[in-house]
């Protein structure tokens, strides 16, 4: 993964972010925002995985199933946020894949592979965001 600093305002900074065959995009997203201090930002993303795994949040078990993708794929569409939880960053990414023949699949990323690129945008913002723990979802969300 290699970075840089696009915009080095006062009131927001945006990075291009390079990850590349075999990194992890979920892990490296974490590390960098750790990395960078970032308390609130937004992000964009294209490219490719070599294998992924989606989420789908169960009501009712109040837990993600897993939906893992074991074969190619097109990152289509790529987008989340960073939040504080627990006073550490967060990031909370969904995906839309593209397998070959251009059958779409989508949920919450929890894993993805790279291969052979993927070229992120990120925004952060001035202000922190922060999830608390939510009893009715069973999940921490953004309060404001």
């Amino acid at each position: 993964m290699t970075s840089k600093l696009l915009v080095d305002g006062e009131a927001e900074k945006s990075w291009v972010i390079i990850f590349e065959t075999g990194d992890e995009a979920m892990d490296g997203l974490l590390k960098f925002a750790r990395d960078q201090s970032i308390t609130a930002a937004h992000f964009t993303a294209i490219g490719a995985f070599s294998q992924a795994v989606l989420g789908y949040f169960d009501w009712q078990a109040k837990q993600y199933t897993r939906i893992p993708v074991d074969e190619q794929v097109e990152v289509v569409a790529l987008m989340g946020d960073i939040a504080l939880e627990e006073e550490k960053p967060k990031v909370h990414a969904h995906a839309v894949l593209a397998k070959a023949g251009g059958v779409a699949m989508g949920g919450h990323l929890l894993e993805g592979q790279v291969r052979p690129t993927l070229e992120v945008i990120l925004s952060q913002v001035p202000k922190h965001l922060e999830r608390q723990f939510d009893k009715t979802s069973g999940i921490a969300l953004i309060r404001i």
